[in-house]
């Protein structure tokens, strides 16, 4: 339970200090107020929002952007060794320079598309800028409600993304390319045709993960 403690100060005039435990038993400040019945309040308020799933501890929400994402969203947040590379380069080349210095409860929904701005008259591709709102989203949809308590990406726009019609062989030219293949390519191109595996699923294909009996093949591994 919380409690209010006094504090004489050095001009002989006593302040008093909300103090309360958050939900890990450490003690935290609510604050310090000229009167005793305000430091009450205070504390009152903290435990009752802590209760209700809306507060941690206050001060993570004042670290900035760098040290969160560095410290404990990137080392924690779970992906494909892939995934963590390309967010690793989008996050150091766009989206680090810009918010990294904020403290993450002052990165408001302004600042993301002052952001979106910014990447534009870089020449940035409408692809990548929604790429890197995707991950600063990500981002701040961990933070939320552990750590700040506004969502500043969403609601936030970024250009749209013009789609492009994908070029499919046709039979005739996939079979032209698969006669000029070595012979011990052929099998590598049947097995990719046939069951849509990426390049790293099949390069990293062994004689084990086929089951003869069955028919089956099991896809356990991925280089990057």
């Amino acid at each position: 339970m919380g409690f209010t403690r006094p504090r004489p100060g050095s001009n002989g005039v006593t302040r008093y200090q909300a103090l309360y435990d958050d939900v890990k038993g450490h003690r935290r400040s609510a604050g310090t107020f000229a009167n005793e019945k305000a430091a009450d309040r205070a504390w009152q308020r903290a435990e009752a929002r802590m209760a209700e799933g809306r507060m941690g501890n206050p001060s993570r929400g004042r670290q900035r952007f760098r040290n969160y994402v560095e410290k404990e969203w990137l080392p924690n947040h779970q992906m494909e060794a892939r995934t963590r590379e390309n967010y690793s380069y989008y996050l150091d080349r766009h989206i680090l320079p810009w918010f990294g210095s904020m403290r993450m409860i002052e990165v408001m929904p302004a600042d993301v598309r002052e952001w979106i701005t910014h990447l534009q008259k870089e020449n940035v591709s409408a692809h990548v800028i929604r790429y890197c709102k995707t991950i600063l989203g990500a981002i701040f949809t961990a933070a939320l409600n552990d750590v700040v308590h506004l969502h500043p990406v969403r609601g936030v726009k970024s250009p749209p993304v013009a789609k492009k019609p994908r070029a499919i062989v046709t039979p005739e030219q996939f079979d032209k390319l698969y006669l000029a293949l070595p012979p011990d390519m052929k099998l590598l191109a049947e097995t990719d045709i046939e069951s849509g595996l990426r390049w790293g699923e099949l390069t990293e294909l062994r004689p084990r993960d086929v089951d003869f009996g069955t028919g089956v093949l099991t896809v356990s591994r991925v280089v990057v």
